[in-house]
């Protein structure tokens, strides 16, 4: 069986890439949207994060947290915001995948991919390459023709708070590297 290595650097930030079972484009919708956002909320109460940068696409999510010091249980985080959102959206009415034999044996949804993708954030230069990674996703998939123009977003902050403001996004040419294989 494989084995998966997490980083384990306690505080700090970190990037993350969570994608839907099957990639079905439903993370978008207005149900889906409620229940992550709630889903957040609750598990920030007891397990705090801060979050720097995010992403919704229909399909797949992208951030950037911050933890407190002393704190690297991001896994935890994620299994609770999943189980979370799943619970609340199927509730609302949302849609189910079917799933295989192995997930049903599991007993796991057809809501999320197994897993996620994480990055350890090591120096300012990497976390603005992964913010822009951030707000570049929604125009590098085709879903607008400008960066700005994709509703859900922290790009519109960052445009707020002077990040962006002597960089153009849009015309970045998305290629960020090897870093990025999470998508």
């Amino acid at each position: 069986m494989t084995q998966y290595r997490r980083a384990k650097f306690c505080g700090g930030y970190y990037f993350f890439t969570v994608v839907t079972y099957k990639r079905k484009r439903f993370l978008a919708d207005d149900i889906a949207r409620e229940c992550l956002r709630s889903a957040w909320q609750n598990v920030r109460q007891n397990r705090p994060f801060e979050v720097t940068a995010l992403c919704l696409l229909p399909d797949h999510l992208h951030c950037l947290w911050r933890l407190p010091e002393g704190d690297n249980d991001y896994s935890t985080r994620w299994m609770l915001i999943k189980k979370r959102f799943t619970r609340r959206y199927l509730k609302a009415g949302g849609y189910e995948s079917g799933q295989s034999l192995s997930r049903e044996k599991k007993r796991e949804r057809g809501i999320w991919q197994r897993r996620f993708w994480e990055h350890q954030i090591r120096e300012q230069e990497d976390l603005d390459k992964h913010v822009d990674y951030i707000h570049y996703n929604p125009l590098k998939h085709g879903l607008v023709k400008a960066v700005e123009d994709w509703p859900w977003s922290t790009y519109h902050k960052f445009v707020r708070d002077g990040f962006y403001q002597h960089r153009i996004l849009n015309d970045y040419d998305g290629n960020f590297g090897e870093d990025f294989a999470g998508e």
